[in-house]
């Protein structure tokens, strides 16, 4: 007997979730009263009625993609749509919320209308990824999805659009294999989806639903190309929208505006940011500057321009277009300095910029340092997990240095230490999801740090509870300390047994970041060899158990040893999927020494092609290219760093 549960929208739409006998059924709550409340949402945004009778919704438990929008029969893998009430950490119900909520959009977006060939899948995936965080955003002000959307949709899109060679979010499909790579989720989802937040904000939101609600009635049961949409934008705001939307669309990479002021005037100019080796670019974009203050141009379409102020400019405010703002020194001071009084959006804009700045030379990576340890007392957890991601991206520059990777596992424990002790080990109630999340947050660098008194805590914790007894948010920590600093073979038996065993897949997600945690390479090998075996890990998950393996200093070069080794099993296993590039993106997100990177050329370039991979590959050499000449050379301005910080 399968297990379902039923509800109905406002206006009677029958919603339905569905699972194997293997769940419980207290299992699909979460999702039914999300869905039902996502239809009668968009029933009211879009001005125009979900056209069928009924919306069902199913867990499937081994699914390639993480969830497809069939009409009015949405599929999805477990860990998409199951919200256990005891197992379940809030920050993946909000993940589960995104999910329902983007697969509804597209019962409009997608079935409703429907893109008339591949080029303009964004009309699909870009309008989607934007819905479900507007929609949960409503349906539940209190997540503050935006600073969700900054802090993940973003930074994808940030530093995947800064590769030459990446695609632009309207890509041209020349052979059917070329089709699957389209679905880079940092561009056609994440920079898409940033780019109809921009022109939402810059039209407003009285123009951008009239012209959405006129665009689905005049092609309902139609195919669209991106065209229509623009014009019915553009006609409902009576702004430019179709010339300047098809530039930001047609257009591979992103704009650096470049700010010059002096007491009472600015000069600003564009260019294309890459980070790494690149071909030279003179592509301008019409970027919206969404000023802090009004500015004599709205709209920055030239190469440079000069612009009066009236105090120290912000761009960018809300983050809310898609560029990065190099400041002159004095303004970039100053806002530093005055960083504490900012929206919190803003916040997480100037962290980063600084970031990938910093990635691309613009700035010292050394600077990240006394960036982030200005911000160590900051309260929003968004702001203070960014904060924390700029010490971690020094962690790159330590790889092989003993002395220097304890320093700054010394330094990023004092940064954590103030919220840790404010916050301790257990939730209080009625506890903010901001103090929930900064715990995790500190507690994860806490751990990094090798503080004793932590570590112990956290073998106590293990020892004398169960699993799933263990807090959720926390729970993947205590794993993973205990397999780092105490493991024994018992231990990963048993770990592995309840993986095997649990109904849950936010338990094994957890086990799968405790087990890949470990210093042991014999371990590591056998989580690879596991890989393979589809009655401990579903080929569903395969990947995201080789991509935390492969990113721990450990087990990197086991992990890549172990790809290279098993590529005709890649092949045969997710060759004819969507995926099956994952492991060359994953792989290239962690490789970061010279003898890597020559490594990575010769087993993939003899593949370039094979049209699935060409792009991937590409972009993966760029990538790793960019992160060895970027560590040699900051490498020596860091630890210089590091050690005057201590």
């Amino acid at each position: 007997m399968n297990c379902t549960k039923s509800a109905r929208t406002k206006s009677g739409v029958e919603v339905n979730v569905w699972a194997t006998p293997a769940q419980n059924e207290n299992t699909l709550d979460f999702a039914l009263d999300i869905a039902t409340r996502s239809i009668d949402f968009y029933d009211e945004y879009f001005g125009v009625k979900y056209p069928l009778p009924k919306s069902d919704h199913v867990a499937l438990p081994d699914f390639s993609s993480g969830a497809m929008e069939n009409w009015g029969l949405i599929t999805y893998r477990e860990s998409c749509l199951l919200a256990d009430p005891e197992l379940t950490p809030e920050s993946s119900r909000r993940f589960i919320a995104t999910v329902i909520a983007h697969e509804l959009s597209h019962q409009w977006f997608g079935n409703l209308v429907t893109m008339q060939w591949w080029n303009d899948l964004w009309l699909n995936e870009s309008f989607a990824n934007m819905m479900e965080y507007v929609a949960i955003d409503a349906l539940q002000p209190d997540w503050h999805m935006w600073e969700d959307f900054a802090t993940n949709e973003v930074t994808a899109a940030l530093r995947r659009d800064s590769l030459d060679g990446v695609q632009s979010v309207q890509a041209d499909v020349n052979h059917p294999d070329e089709i699957s790579t389209l679905f880079d989720p940092a561009i056609v989802y994440a920079k898409g989806g940033r780019l109809l937040v921009m022109v939402r904000k810059l039209i407003g939101e009285k123009a951008f639903r009239a012209g959405l609600k006129s665009y689905f009635e005049k092609f309902a049961y139609k195919n669209t190309v991106g065209n229509d949409l623009w014009q019915e934008l553009e006609s409902a705001s009576g702004q430019p929208i179709v010339n300047l939307m098809n530039a930001w669309i047609s257009q591979p990479g992103l704009p650096v505006i470049s700010v010059s002021s002096s007491h009472d005037a600015a000069i600003l100019s564009q260019e294309r940011f890459f980070i790494g080796e690149h071909q030279p670019s003179d592509a301008l974009w019409p970027i919206p500057l969404f000023a802090n203050q009004p500015l004599d141009v709205k709209i920055l379409n030239q190469k440079e321009t000069a612009v009066s102020i009236e105090k120290p400019l912000q761009l960018n405010c809300g983050l809310s277009a898609h560029f990065i703002t190099k400041y002159d020194e004095s303004t970039r001071e100053y806002l530093l300095k005055n960083i504490t009084e900012l929206p919190t959006l803003d916040k997480i804009c100037i962290l980063q910029d600084a970031t990938i700045l910093a990635r691309a030379g613009f700035e010292n990576s050394a600077s990240l340092l006394p960036l982030a340890l200005s911000l160590k007392t900051e309260t929003n957890e968004k702001v203070f997990g960014m904060t924390a991601g700029a010490l971690t991206e020094l962690r790159k520059f330590v790889d092989d240095n003993d002395a220097a990777r304890d320093s700054l596992k010394k330094i990023s424990g004092e940064f954590a230490r103030a919220t840790f002790e404010e916050l301790g080990w257990d939730e209080k109630d009625g506890e903010s999801d901001d103090d929930r999340e900064r715990r995790t947050t500190a507690l994860s660098l806490m751990m990094y740090s090798e503080d004793k008194e932590v570590l112990n805590e956290a073998k106590t914790r293990f020892d004398s509870n169960k699993l799933e007894d263990l807090p959720t948010e926390i729970r993947a920590l205590i794993i993973s300390a205990n397999v780092r600093h105490f493991e024994t073979p018992e231990m990963i038996e048993n770990l592995f047994a309840t993986y095997k065993n649990t109904p849950s897949n936010d338990l094994q997600n957890d086990i799968a970041i405790g087990l890949t945690s470990t210093k042991n390479s014999e371990t590591a090998e056998k989580i690879l060899a596991n890989i393979k075996d589809s009655n401990i890990i579903r080929p569903q998950d395969a990947s995201r158990w080789f991509v935390y393996l492969i990113r721990t200093r450990e087990s990197r070069q086991i992990a890549w040893n172990w790809l290279k080794e098993n590529w005709t099993w890649v092949e045969g296993t997710f060759g004819e999927d969507k995926s099956y590039d994952d492991f060359i993106r994953y792989a290239a997100t962690a490789l970061l020494t010279p003898n890597e990177l020559d490594d990575f050329r010769q087993f993939f370039e003899p593949m370039m092609d094979i049209p699935a991979l060409t792009r991937t590959i590409k972009l993966g050499i760029t990538e790793i290219s960019a992160r060895v000449e970027l560590i040699e050379r900051a490498k020596a301005d860091v630890l210089s760093a590091l050690q005057t910080t201590l």
